[in-house]
């Protein structure tokens, strides 16, 4: 059984140097996808994202808060214009994410005490550029009325230490537990490279069992293996494997050993759920291609469940927000599990007794083509390619 799995590896090693859709799929797409991604998020944060003006009242008073709002590290003040229609117009067309409008009359108001309105617009059809923009404008708004409030008590004779405590009776201590410095690097990365990284290996498994049916090799394959199914695609799984193992590692000790992202569950954790997830991965394309016996639709699945999977994996959006049905469903996507393993053991430090439901999850991914394999063999034995 040992010689023919050693046939069937070298066999399969050959394929991939032949065939350089493994090479670009396996090796050059991951990595594209690292740099990109790491790449477009080492500020930790969107800095500078334009902002528009209205303001009707242009007094000394207003033009300070455009300028506090201008020295925001979010915010940059790209623009006034004359109307709120202006403004809107330029939201809508992409060239601002938010404006802020001061209607006149507002620091004579202010300066009554007469509750005058500002309003601020921002777009969420960039998630977080509107949840940054909406803090700063938010924010900007708070620091206007009590600015005029803190001159105002302190005319009446209020120290200090008095008109503080009444603009901000309660001050917040924040403190984000293992990212103080709010990366989002830290929080998206840790998910959309795997997230890609399992949609390659979804893709290039069943690509590689589909292709002995696309080209007449399944015979080849199978005596190759000694007509034995599991040899057979422990053989050809076996190469892909190692390369998407060294490549899940090379991507985990760039970001938590070069970009030291952090991971205060160690490095055992980290090992295990690189294994664990492609195992996982390999297991479901497997599968798929064993309920689905077609390159083309089984390509297809592999590529939905893997996008879906972002959506699923609750990191945009928190599952235990979403509806029951929704969670129950969510439990069949791989990156889901690899999500929560990480955020338990790897970024959170928790030990083992708190993850292992989803370590099983994976580990039942793993096993599966053990469902599937009668019907893989029959395939490749009977199945004519239709393209």
């Amino acid at each position: 059984m040992f010689a023919r799995l050693q046939q069937v590896v070298w066999r399969e090693f050959g394929i991939m140097r032949k065939n350089r859709m493994y090479l670009f799929c396996m090796v050059v797409l991951p990595v594209i996808v690292v740099i990109f991604f790491t790449s477009l998020m080492s500020g930790g944060q969107p800095t500078d994202m334009p902002v528009g003006v209205v303001d009707l009242d242009n007094t000394p008073t207003t033009r300070t808060l455009v300028r506090k709002l201008d020295a925001f590290q979010a915010t940059k003040v790209v623009k006034h214009y004359a109307s709120v229609a202006d403004a809107r117009r330029d939201i809508q067309r992409n060239k601002i994410y938010a404006f802020i409008y001061i209607p006149e009359g507002t620091t004579d108001k202010l300066l009554s005490m007469r509750q005058p309105k500002i309003s601020f617009y921002y777009s969420s059809t960039s998630y977080t550029a509107g949840a940054l923009l909406y803090r700063d404008l938010k924010t900007i708004s708070t620091l206007g009325s009590a600015g005029v409030g803190a001159t105002l008590l302190s005319a009446k004779g209020l120290s200090e230490e008095q008109v503080m405590s009444f603009l901000q009776p309660v001050i917040v201590d924040l403190h984000t537990v293992n990212n103080p410095l709010v990366n989002y690097s830290v929080y998206l990365n840790t998910m959309l490279i795997p997230g890609c990284i399992m949609l390659f290996i979804f893709i290039v498994t069943a690509y590689s069992i589909g292709t002995e049916l696309k080209f007449n090799s399944a015979k080849e394959w199978l005596d190759t293996s000694g007509g034995n199914i599991f040899v057979a695609l422990m053989g050809k799984m076996l190469p892909q494997t190692i390369i998407f193992l060294i490549i899940m590692y090379a991507y985990m000790f760039y970001v938590f050993g070069v970009l030291h992202f952090p991971h205060p569950g160690g490095p055992g954790y980290i090992l295990l759920l690189g294994v664990l997830s492609v195992l996982s991965s390999q297991g479901f394309g497997i599968f798929v291609f064993g309920v689905v016996p077609s390159l083309r639709m089984s390509m297809s699945i592999c590529c939905l469940w893997a996008v879906l999977s972002y959506s699923l994996s609750g990191t945009a959006f928190p599952l235990s927000a979403m509806d029951s049905e929704i969670k129950a469903i969510a439990l069949l996507f791989p990156l889901r599990h690899y999500y929560m393993i990480y955020q338990l053991n790897i970024f959170n430090g928790y030990s083992l007794e708190f993850s292992w439901p989803y370590m099983v999850a994976l580990m039942a991914f793993a096993a599966l083509p053990l469902l599937v394999t009668g019907r893989i063999k029959k395939a490749l034995q009977t199945y004519q390619y239709i393209p």
